[in-house]
């Protein structure tokens, strides 16, 4: 047998994007051996033997057979392969390498897992790898049942799906053609919510925080007693948010399609992301990482909402890793031979008792001695303090308003949203082409650019400053708050009103 190379092509993630993958495999006369070689990982290790198997159940000659000598290389050789991605591609190197099958790869892209008898299991990150695909000047993609309409939200690629390698081999052949997936499309406004503010009983001043922080993107803490709503509100929060643009939904689609995520009937998010991991996940599960690192809680928030109930139980150095994503709006994660940014535009909502047992400052009884409700308090240091833009006391209501059915003036998620969309979309203007989407992005060059204070409002914040001793981050903070209020309310040019409002929602002695 002479010795033969042929070249076919995949592609993995790498991150949050997709990196195009070259299938190498040569054939040659010798003592039996299947090699794949280039950094792969135990499941592309173990390969070999789900392609052997699948070429078998195809009525094929199998790569394990004697006097053949078979190497797979997965180049570029230095970049690590994960999982099965690879296991379609390689079968199909191995069946065109021995003359077995009879096609033109030139610009095709193969992604899939195989199963023992030659059926397609559907893969994660569909989307990165078809959106790379088409970034490299691939003009089509073959990928399992089930990864066809997500991998269709790409345009200019043609994306086939299909149900096993036999399928696919049938129509590289030109014997039994793929009809190719129609491009998908999605309406945005068809999300409904289950949690609405209307349904919240009290606690204005809470919604009112709540509102401004969904207008500005600003993140916010809770306080007050257990059973007081806070977990209830954090979760209507989500429906007064202004629903994703397409591009969004693109975006966090890629990430929980890479994080595997997403439903199994579902291949696009139409509504914001709402995390909500309990206080004893680890480390690596809120920020990511990993041998191969992945997307954490808080990437998995991005573009959404990130609500960490039961704040200062949270294990230490999780809450203090928070400090980058509260601040740079990315998640930074350094290995030995690369560093991934991950994005984390998120709204932080929060949530904490006043003290261990929750009653302090309640009508009931605290039976906290002051060590501990000093320790219990502390767990949230300076630096997490100085990034919160808005802290707000969750207390108790009345009985008799929980089964009071008038309205008493409440409102409705829907009226709320159309208040933040107004608000969203005079930042939209004012900001322009630049990056920044909401008030909560903006650099101290542009609060000096955007948010000019008169002198009246000036003087109080000075005053209140010096008062309540706001570090420099704080003070911007404030302003870039009250820039939020200002246009909730529709006016142009920040007054001394919104800057009032905006110092009310600083901590007061409660760290």
């Amino acid at each position: 047998m002479a010795n033969m190379a042929i070249k076919l092509h995949a592609a993995e993630v790498v991150g949050l994007s997709g990196k195009i993958i070259d299938v190498e495999i040569d054939l040659s006369p010798g003592l039996f051996s299947f090699a794949i070689v280039g950094l792969a990982d135990k499941a592309v290790a173990e390969s070999k033997e789900r392609i052997s198997a699948a070429i078998k159940n195809l009525g094929a000659k199998s790569p394990q057979k004697k006097n053949q000598r078979v190497v797979i290389a997965l180049a570029p050789a230095d970049l690590k392969k994960e999982g099965p991605v690879f296991d379609l591609a390689i079968a199909l190197s191995y069946l065109l390498a021995s003359k077995q099958a009879e096609f033109d790869p030139k610009g095709k892209i193969f992604l899939g897992e195989l199963a023992l008898d030659g059926a397609l299991r559907p893969i994660k990150g569909v989307l990165a790898l078809a959106e790379e695909a088409k970034r490299a000047g691939f003009s089509e993609i073959y990928v399992p049942e089930g990864n066809g309409a997500e991998a269709a939200l790409v345009d200019g690629v043609k994306v086939f799906e299909a149900q096993s390698l036999e399928n696919i081999l049938e129509h590289l052949e030109e014997k039994n053609l793929i009809k190719e997936c129609p491009k998908t499309k999605f309406n945005l406004t068809e999300v409904g919510t289950l949690l609405d503010f209307y349904d919240v009983r009290g606690q204005e001043s809470a919604k009112r925080g709540l509102e401004i922080a969904a207008a500005g993107a600003h993140n916010a803490l809770m306080i007050g007693p257990p059973g007081t709503g806070k977990t209830m509100l954090a979760r209507a929060f989500a429906s007064i948010l202004p629903p994703l643009s397409r591009e969004e939904a693109l975006e966090v689609t890629k990430i929980h399609s890479i994080a595997g995520a997403l439903k199994d009937d579902e291949f696009i998010l139409k509504h914001r992301p709402f995390r909500n991991p309990h206080h004893t996940s680890s480390y690596v599960s809120l920020v990511g990482g990993g041998a191969y690192p992945k997307p954490g809680e808080i990437t998995l928030a991005h573009r959404g909402v990130l609500f960490l109930d039961e704040f200062p139980e949270f294990e230490r150095r999780v809450i203090e890793v928070l400090r980058q994503p509260l601040e740079d709006k990315t998640v930074t994660i350094s290995r030995a031979k690369a560093t991934l940014n991950f994005p984390a535009q998120i709204s932080m909502i929060l949530a904490m008792n006043p003290c261990p047992c929750g009653n302090l400052g309640s009508p009931k009884a605290c039976i906290c001695n002051p060590a501990s409700i000093s320790r219990y308090q502390r767990k949230i240091s300076g630096p997490i303090v100085d990034r919160i833009d808005l802290w707000l006391g969750v207390y108790g209501i009345e009985h008799r308003k929980l089964e009071d059915d008038v309205a008493d003036g409440r409102e409705s998620s829907f009226q709320i949203r159309k208040r933040v969309e107004r608000a969203r979309e005079i930042q939209k203007r004012r900001f322009g082409d630049s990056k920044i989407l909401t008030n909560s992005e903006m650099s101290v060059r542009d609060i000096k650019k955007y948010c000019v204070l008169d002198d009246e409002s000036k003087s109080i914040l000075q005053q209140a400053a010096a008062r309540l001793d706001l570090s420099p981050r704080s003070y911007h903070r404030v302003i870039k708050l009250a820039r939020t209020i200002a246009d909730l309310a529709g006016e142009p040019n920040i007054k001394s009103p919104h800057i009032l409002e905006a110092l009310q929602y600083r901590p007061k002695a409660l760290i």
